[in-house]
């Protein structure tokens, strides 16, 4: 993993920035020269929550900058000033003290993101020297991490389908010094994932299992799982145009496992890691798996297919249930598996399926620490009785149009065989820019996902 140039040396001459709360605003300026006063008032600046107020020196380039943060900013708002200060070097002379300077510098980073590939960023994004007291290390392990989801989210499926997304994470587990195996095509069959093989088959690119297995024998085990459709058609019940238009980014969940598979061995944290991603493309041929078809699971389980568009829940079931059979202390698993869960939460916050209260609060507590957003749905169990099949053990929906996200997650929950076991249904995805979200591919509960695992097993 390589350092992000989003932070520039100390012996650079930079800009300063102050950071400022409406009731800091007054004193502050009071004491500053008329120039910069008139500046203030013909620009309307108060610290308004966003607002930045761009000081020039006499020879036009940036003598300082008044950034404003309302009366309840976090951390996370300063992302703006790398998405909107013009190119050059920075610190920070000013913040509040309850905003942690680590996460100031991640908010930085992420705000500096561009995914260029295909087109040339307008400007080289802005540069900060690392604030004062900030862990460096954490920061660039996390927006390495964000910057990764991104960069494969952002892609499009004609350069990011199943063969390119295994190359992906060869090359990650490469990087670290991990045993990586695939399981290709018709293999999936004889190596009994029956669910990934049939939802995938149709496609050019064949279906496969990746397996990416890290760490030393002794210590906990920690099992991450993504599901990686890297389009989908919605097969057979095939999706509206409007439906299908973002559907480059259904293999987002892999994304984000991948992402933090990568940060967990960079890290060298002392787990034995399993990161398991199924990676299909969900596409229309003569080969096609068919609603009312039934196919039996990896676990045994048979699932009548009532939807072929419900097919994230049933690549990740075979997967789950393997990730299971080697005991793992803790499960993670991330998917865009259902717009009824933006229905219910919108974009930018995931909802979180959880097993276990413990992890949950776990989960929940560094969701805040991190200004790392989500929230947790329950696994109803009376709803499960919706999915029974008169001719199979389940179908792949529930009755009725209501509940989809809670659905899903208590058909994933039958093939789970784990104490702990944390399912984040994510967007992956930011439609309108935010602070340090530009628009686009993009990450979710993955801090906060980082933060628990470092913290329980950090230590070990």
């Amino acid at each position: 993993m390589t350092d992000l140039p989003f932070i520039t040396d100390p012996s650079q001459s930079a800009a300063p920035i102050h950071a400022l709360r409406p009731a800091e605003w007054a004193p502050w300026i009071e004491s500053r020269a008329e120039a910069m006063k008139r500046l203030a008032h013909a620009a309307d600046f108060r610290a308004q929550a966003g607002r930045i107020l761009i000081v020039p020196a006499t020879d036009g380039s940036v003598e300082r900058v008044v950034f404003g943060l309302g009366e309840s900013a976090s951390a996370m708002t300063f992302g703006s000033l790398a998405q909107n200060l013009p190119s050059g070097e920075y610190r920070i002379a000013a913040a509040p003290r309850d905003m942690p300077p680590t996460l100031i510098a991640i908010a930085w980073g992420l705000g500096a993101y561009a995914f260029t590939r295909y087109k040339a960023a307008k400007r080289a994004a802005p540069r900060l020297i690392a604030p004062d007291g900030a862990d460096m290390s954490e920061a660039n392990l996390l927006v390495c991490a964000t910057w990764l989801v991104r960069d494969l989210v952002n892609t499009p499926a004609n350069d990011m389908g199943p063969e390119a997304l295994h190359a992906a994470a060869q090359a990650i587990a490469a990087e670290h010094g991990a045993r990586f195996t695939a399981i290709v095509g018709d293999a999936l069959i004889e190596a009994n994932f029956p669910l990934i093989h049939a939802v995938g088959r149709a496609a050019h690119e064949a279906p496969r299992l990746l397996h990416i297995a890290w760490g030393e024998e002794g210590v906990p085990r920690v099992a991450l799982v993504g599901k990686g459709v890297t389009f989908d058609s919605g097969g057979l019940d095939l999706k509206t145009d409007a439906g299908m238009r973002l559907m480059k980014k259904d293999m987002g969940g892999a994304a984000h496992a991948l992402a933090l598979a990568r940060a967990i061995m960079a890290a060298k944290l002392p787990v034995r890691l399993d990161l398991f991603l199924p990676v299909v493309e969900n596409a229309v041929s003569g080969r096609s798996f068919r609603p009312g078809d039934i196919i039996k699971s990896r676990k045994g389980l048979t699932v009548e297919i009532d939807n072929t568009d419900a097919e994230g829940r049933l690549i990740l079931a075979d997967a789950l249930a393997r990730a299971c059979e080697d005991r793992p202390q803790i499960v993670i698993d991330f998917a865009t598996l259902t717009g009824a869960a933006r229905t219910a939460l919108g974009g930018d916050l995931p909802p979180l399926f959880c097993n276990d209260d413990a992890l949950a609060n776990e989960l929940a507590k560094a969701s805040a620490e991190m200004h790392d957003p989500l929230w947790r749905m329950p696994l109803w169990t009376p709803y499960d009785a919706d999915m029974d099949s008169p001719i199979a053990d389940l179908k792949n929906t529930g009755d009725g149009a209501m509940a989809g996200a809670i659905y899903a997650a208590l058909f994933l929950k039958r093939f789970v065989d784990a104490p702990s076991w944390a399912h984040f249904d994510v967007f992956a995805w930011t439609a309108k820019e935010r602070p340090a979200r530009p628009v686009g591919g993009d990450a979710h509960a993955l801090r906060a996902s980082w933060r628990v695992l470092k913290q329980r097993f950090g230590k070990a």
